[in-house]
């Protein structure tokens, strides 16, 4: 017997799972609301917490969130050897 045909486009995947911002957020003790204080633009800590989970962001959100974190860490007064890009906090 045959598969019925669905009128529904299959859902778009929305969430990715743990992404790695969230492994160097923890590596250097950094919450969200670090991030978000360190933001020169807007950013809510939803979107903080959504980007650790793995939601979907826009890209223009994931590289605010790539300045942030690289910002963040210099705040605390600590060095990177290079900046992190969205593809290294990012597996999607």
């Amino acid at each position: 017997m045959m598969e019925p045909e669905t009128d529904t486009p299959a859902e778009p995947t929305r969430n990715f799972g743990k992404q790695p911002i969230e492994a160097f957020m923890a590596e250097h003790g950094l919450g969200n609301h670090d991030v978000v204080a360190a933001s020169e633009e807007p950013m809510t800590h939803k979107a903080v917490q959504r980007a650790r989970n793995g939601r979907k962001l826009t890209p223009h959100m994931k590289r605010r969130m790539a300045t942030a974190l690289n910002r963040a860490v210099t705040l605390q007064g600590k060095t990177l050897e290079t900046a992190w890009r969205v593809s290294d906090l990012f597996t999607y």
